[in-house]
């Protein structure tokens, strides 16, 4: 009962901060964007869908520090609930914030860093999601998990977007980052662990 309870749960929880957003847009129940809507919404979808991302590469460790692989069947919804949020994240601010004046965007993606970081991890996201099912893993086979490989990419330039934005406080663009970096340095030394044993019996006469 426990593992048919895993992703109804998950998905209740990834979806938690998209209805808050939604319920504070339209100002119901009293919740309320505050004076700059457009820019919390922004924010608020920017952040949550790096936060999901993140939580996406922490799957893995956990499963594996905890012993409980069926974490594992929760990371393909988290990843598409991460795609989700900077989806609407990247249509607000194309169509709230800029009015879908494309020599402004153009110009945004070619000059800021922030916006070309955040654009070229948005652009690395796309592909994932779109062969996420298990027919795209059958058809590209170990080709799919090198494509995969992508997220880390989109993950470290969705935490420079979130720094370079910032202009005070940077505090939470930097924890993202130290969390990006530890998931790094786990996964690096897990591959080292798996290709000792092989490298040892090489050297057996």
């Amino acid at each position: 009962p426990r593992v048919r309870a895993d992703k109804p749960f998950a998905f209740a929880a990834c979806s938690l901060p998209l209805a808050w957003l939604t319920a504070s847009a339209f100002e119901v129940a009293g919740a309320s964007l505050g004076p700059n809507p457009v820019e919390a919404l922004l924010h608020g979808l920017g952040s949550w869908g790096l936060r999901l991302l993140l939580l996406t590469l922490c799957i893995r460790p956990a499963a594996v520090l905890l012993r409980q692989p069926r974490l594992m069947r929760l990371r393909r919804m988290v990843g598409l609930f991460a795609f989700t949020y900077l989806a609407l994240h990247f249509l607000v601010w194309l169509g709230l914030d800029r009015a879908f004046d494309f020599g402004t965007i153009g110009a945004d993606i070619a000059k800021r860093p922030y916006v070309t970081v955040g654009f070229t991890a948005f652009v690395l996201l796309i592909p994932l999601a779109i062969t996420s099912t298990d027919r795209w893993m059958r058809r590209l086979g170990r080709r799919w998990h090198a494509l995969h490989r992508l997220v880390y990419a989109a993950v470290l330039l969705g935490c420079l977007h979130y720094l370079w934005l910032v202009k005070a406080d940077w505090r939470e663009p930097v924890l993202y980052l130290v969390i990006f970096g530890a998931l790094m340095a786990w996964r690096w030394r897990a591959r080292l662990r798996r290709a000792q044993p092989r490298e040892v019996s090489s050297g057996l006469p």
